[in-house]
């Protein structure tokens, strides 16, 4: 029976997981399965991959085949550089510890890339939030500067308004007057008269 170590979808329509599954290669995409060696999630940033690295480093001894997809996945989390640091052992080109120690060095590296990485996108993160945060801060107060304007134009036509009505009513009273005043005069030389 050829074994193969490939993914099995999961999830709903345009936001699948997988899970990283041994299965027979005739067996359907999502059917029977002999062991689940764990998870891969596309959708996080970096992808979040879960394997268990002692069961999938016994099966590819064994000989299985990864899929193109899976040996990217296994490659990653360093199954498949254990895998080839142990056949050098087994021909006798470095010994056990000589490869533990290339392997160590290999997984604290990829360790501080994954970081820096991490480190990278979350100070990204934070000049995004905070180039947003300036933009939004020009943006309300260039309403606040619109609105002031408005403000204070509303408020010199008010004034203007209020002018043009003192202007009127002095006018009018200033008519007033000096339409009563002869009339009063005219009505003491009436009485003048009389």
């Amino acid at each position: 029976m050829p074994t193969k170590i490939r993914l099995q979808r999961h999830g709903k329509k345009r936001y699948a997981y997988f899970h990283v599954v041994i299965a027979d290669s005739r067996a359907p995409r999502d059917g029977k399965f002999i062991e689940k060696l764990g998870t891969y999630n596309p959708n996080t940033n970096p992808a979040t991959i879960d394997i268990d690295f002692d069961s999938a480093l016994s099966w590819v001894k064994k000989g299985a085949q990864p899929t193109d997809t899976v040996r990217a996945l296994l490659s990653y989390t360093g199954v498949m550089h254990k895998n080839h640091l142990d056949k050098g052992v087994l021909k006798g080109a470095l010994t056990q510890e000589q490869a533990d120690a290339k392997f160590e060095d290999w997984l604290t590296a990829k360790q501080d890339k994954i970081n820096a990485k991490k480190d990278g996108l979350s100070a990204a993160e934070i000049a995004e939030a905070k180039k947003r945060h300036e933009a939004e801060a020009e943006a309300n107060k260039k309403k606040a500067d619109a609105i002031a304007a408005k403000n204070v134009v509303e408020e010199v036509v008010e004034a203007v308004e209020e002018t043009a009505e003192a202007v009127v009513d002095a006018v009018a009273d200033v008519v007033a007057d000096a339409t009563e005043e002869p009339k009063a005069d005219e009505a003491n030389e009436e009485n003048k008269e009389a």
